[in-house]
């Protein structure tokens, strides 16, 4: 653990910094003196928090006064644990995307490494997002709860994140998820699953995939829920029907492109409340970290739970929003 206080002159805004030193394969450790420096030039003031480990540094975050401005360095597993200090406070919350997947820091456009532009942001007016209030059923039939701003997937695509290790360590990004998909494919397995949107079933049967997004996007890039929208109080659910391998492979090239919504083999819809039950134990991912196997998941969404301190460029339209329904609300 360490901690470092920074004195800036009065006036400007003060954060606390919270620095995940294994996000991205370490890149967030490697890439702090750089920040760093562009905290002090802008004479900013900060206080650095850095943990082993996520709980830890979510505990430290918990006791900060209300109305303390948090930046989470690193990617949405960083994001999604700090959540539960974050959620319906005073806190506000700063991205600051290091991760391997950066996917809810990709919808609102922030990229890895663009330090500039991200603290320029920090002079935007705050805006409120939606959260994820998630309840996991585990197979011996315990339930635990989780936070996310992003979002989860269960079997293939959580199954691909399990395969991340077998893919050779230089290849990183979005090529490393593409690599372990390869391999995933080749390992398909279907399973029963039932799917509630509001008490209504959306989708019963064989299934290689169900997706309960927040977001647009997850795996580092693949648009898998485009018609989400981060402030419309609703989570949008996307589940696969039975496929094979090649008709599998032929959705996931959809889902690059974000082009596979009405397609004959997948089903959507948005609700407040989804409930996902399968008939034997699958993976999931939460906010791009591996859990363990579930029988379940009951996700409600929190509307307006988190405060972005830099969200998205005031001329611009609402992220998260399609073509169709995109406005300015600024």
């Amino acid at each position: 653990m360490s901690t470092d206080a920074q004195s800036r002159p009065a006036g400007r805004p003060s954060l606390t910094v919270v620095l995940n030193p294994q996000a991205g394969g370490g890149q967030a450790l490697r890439s702090w003196p750089r920040l760093r420096d562009e905290l002090d030039r802008r004479g900013l003031r900060y206080t650095l928090i850095q943990e082993s480990s996520a709980a830890a540094a979510a505990s430290r975050v918990q006791s900060l006064a209300p109305g303390v401005a948090v930046m989470a360095v690193g990617g949405d597993g960083t994001i999604g644990a700090l959540l539960p200090a974050l959620v319906n406070s005073d806190r506000q919350l700063a991205i600051m995307p290091l991760g391997t997947g950066n996917d809810f820091a990709g919808l609102l456009g922030l990229k890895p490494g663009a330090f500039g532009e991200a603290l320029d942001r920090l002079a935007f007016t705050p805006r409120s997002v939606d959260a994820l209030r998630v309840r996991c059923r585990a197979p011996d039939g315990q339930q635990t709860e989780r936070w996310l701003l992003n979002g989860l997937g269960m079997g293939f695509d959580a199954d691909v994140t399990a395969n991340m290790p077998r893919v050779p360590r230089a290849v990183r990004g979005f090529a490393r998820y593409a690599w372990a998909a390869v391999i995933t494919l080749r390992e398909l397995k279907l399973s029963n699953v039932t799917v509630q949107a509001d008490g209504q079933v959306v989708y019963a049967g064989p299934s290689a995939i169900v997706a309960v997004m927040n977001g647009t996007r997850y795996g580092g890039g693949f648009r898998i829920s485009p018609a989400s929208d981060v402030r419309d109080g609703r989570v949008n659910v996307v589940v696969g029907g039975p496929m094979n391998r090649l008709q599998l492979a032929d959705l996931m090239g959809r889902v690059l492109r974000g082009a596979h919504l009405g397609h004959p083999l997948v089903h959507t819809a948005a609700a407040q409340e989804v409930t996902v039950t399968w008939h034997r134990p699958v993976r999931v991912h939460l906010d791009g970290d591996l859990s363990g196997a579930v029988t379940g998941m009951d996700v409600q969404t929190v509307p307006g739970a988190v405060r972005l301190l830099n969200a998205w460029r005031p001329e611009e339209g609402h992220p998260g929003a399609s073509s169709a329904s995109r406005v300015a609300f600024f």
